[in-house]
């Protein structure tokens, strides 16, 4: 008699309505069990009680290093998981997997592979090439290094400090077997947890950044494996989960041996008196300090967020946006009402050179006529045609159009007297003055933002991605930073509201779609998300 996998206690998708009676820690440990194809073989129970299990020698903190015997014959298994019977989804073979990949059974609401459009189909299971660029700003020209080699000219100077930060959504498992039709095209072992989180961990290792912006991080994920790795490298986690019942959230991770925790701030977007508030995203807003800096008041201004996806609500975003814009004001602002350097990370569900991307940009939107479906410009043809309403969110919101909370934009409107700057703060100054707001259709904020990336390919013009899967290849993740006065090309005659700015010395290459696809796109065998890490290295200046 043959029975499938929803039969079997091992399998992935263990029927409640057929198995009323299965503990639910039974179903989650025939969920996530995987076992390591390597020689010898070792087995890891990635359960919900002991998801930190790994094969021996790939933590040093994992705390069951059990090591069975060398089996030959067919695999079967253990005896506590009852009769064996054969499964005719099993569909597993030695030759089907590499040395270093897992095996685990295969669900049948997850089939891979052989669904997706036959143009993508280039099964090469090569290593994705990222080559580091750099940035001569004397020449105005961009140059390209292989490896991560920036010129360290003077970085030691008196006011100089160079840092690095990444930002990377890992894809949150629960989010992952959920949407599971956008990775069809992925082989099925490396789409488990016990598969991809080593793979996610030693990229982070590898790249070494300084501050870490994570999205999608799943809380149990995140507490027993994720924080307690990235703590042994050396960073300090601080981390806020989505409301409601979203079991993932957004974290910011720094070195310790190279920042001070001055404040966090977490942002929640979901209002239960405003029923345009009504998703659970969340940001996180930190003010660190550098640790070697000859200027004690230098600190720099870390936000990560992650905005909501649905491409038909435009309105919810812009407002979720403004709402981390007011946060990150108030953090950053000092006594002298300039601000701290800035930088923005995140998945932010919006392409560039839509309005959202525009409006991060260049600091201004005019949103009268505007349909919703075309804020995020996710969809070249939105299905919603309903337009922006004006204003966009109610005034109970406490956020005003130039994206300040309205305690702060009354202060700056105190100091200010028919437009101009009181003369107790006209000296040695360059603030920035909110004017009252005269159009109400017009949104605005004060941040000189630039974006790391260009988003197309310099050599080629080719549009560069961050995120592939079986559905679309689009960018959608940013590093959005304060740019220094003389790194601010493209903000000319701008005034400059910052103490301090920061200057792009380097980053780390993205890829085109085709580049994507031949490796089988995201995730595959060596990247274990579906988005690309981003990488920059900025310097502080006074």
């Amino acid at each position: 008699e043959t029975y499938t996998c929803r039969e079997v206690c091992i399998s992935c998708s263990v029927s409640r309505t057929r198995h009323p009676m299965l503990p639910r820690h039974m179903q989650r440990l025939g969920r996530d069990w995987v076992a390591h194809w390597d020689v010898p073989q070792r087995f890891c129970w990635n359960s919900h009680l002991s998801s930190c299990i790994r094969w021996d020698g790939h933590h040093s903190w994992a705390p069951y290093p059990w090591r069975p015997p060398h089996f030959l014959g067919p695999w079967r298994p253990p005896h506590f998981l009852g009769p064996w019977r054969p499964c005719q989804y099993w569909n597993w073979q030695p030759d089907n997997f590499t040395q270093n990949s897992l095996f685990h059974p295969f669900r049948p609401n997850m089939i891979s592979e052989g669904d997706e459009p036959s143009s993508k189909r280039r099964r090469h299971s090569g290593i994705i090439k990222r080559h580091w660029e750099y940035f001569c700003h004397k020449s105005k020209k961009m140059k390209i290094l292989e490896d991560k080699q920036i010129d360290q000219n003077n970085t030691e100077d008196k006011g100089k400090f160079d840092f690095t930060v990444m930002s990377y959504n890992i894809l949150s498992q629960n989010l992952l077997e959920d949407n599971s039709h956008l990775y069809k095209h992925c082989r099925q072992p490396v789409l488990f947890w016990g598969y991809r989180f080593p793979n996610i961990l030693r990229e982070i290792q590898q790249l070494d950044a300084d501050v870490l912006c994570l999205q999608e991080v799943q809380e149990d994920h995140y507490g027993m494996e994720i924080k307690p790795s990235l703590e042994s490298l050396g960073y300090h986690c601080e981390y806020k989960m989505r409301t409601g019942r979203k079991p993932d959230g957004c974290a910011i991770c720094f070195k310790i041996s190279k920042f001070n925790l001055l404040s966090s701030n977490p942002v929640e977007f979901f209002r239960h008196d405003i029923p345009l508030l009504d998703r659970d995203n969340v940001g996180l807003v930190l003010l660190l300090q550098p640790r070697f800096h000859c200027k004690a008041t230098a600190a720099v201004c870390i936000a990560n967020t992650h905005l909501l996806y649905n491409p038909r609500r435009g309105d919810i975003k812009l407002t979720q946006l403004a709402m981390l814009l007011a946060e990150i004001a108030s953090v950053a602002h000092r006594k002298d009402d300039r601000f701290c350097p800035i930088i923005i990370c995140g998945d932010f569900n919006s392409v560039p050179g839509s309005p959202l991307y525009s409006f991060i940009k260049e600091g201004k939107l005019n949103y009268e006529g505007l349909p919703i479906g075309k804020v995020s410009g996710q969809e070249q043809v939105p299905r919603g045609q309903r337009i922006l309403t004006i204003p966009i969110w109610p005034p109970s919101l406490g956020i005003s159009q130039s994206c300040l909370y309205e305690v702060q934009q009354q202060r700056q409107e105190d100091n200010t007297v028919d437009g101009e700057i009181k003369e107790g703060k006209l000296e040695n100054t360059e603030e920035i003055i909110i004017a009252p707001e005269k159009f109400p259709s017009k949104l605005q904020h004060h941040f000189r933002l630039s974006s790391v990336y260009s988003h197309y390919i310099p050599e080629s013009g080719i549009r560069e991605v961050t995120t592939c899967h079986s559905r679309s290849a689009v960018t959608v993740d940013y590093i959005f930073y304060s740019a220094a006065k003389e790194d601010s090309a493209a903000h000319p005659g701008a005034e400059d509201v910052f103490d301090g700015g920061l200057k792009l010395l380097g980053r780390l290459s993205l890829l085109t779609e085709q580049d994507l696809w031949a490796v089988n796109g995201l995730p595959n065998e060596h990247n274990s998300s579906d988005h690309l890490s981003l990488l920059a290295q900025f310097r502080l200046t006074e």
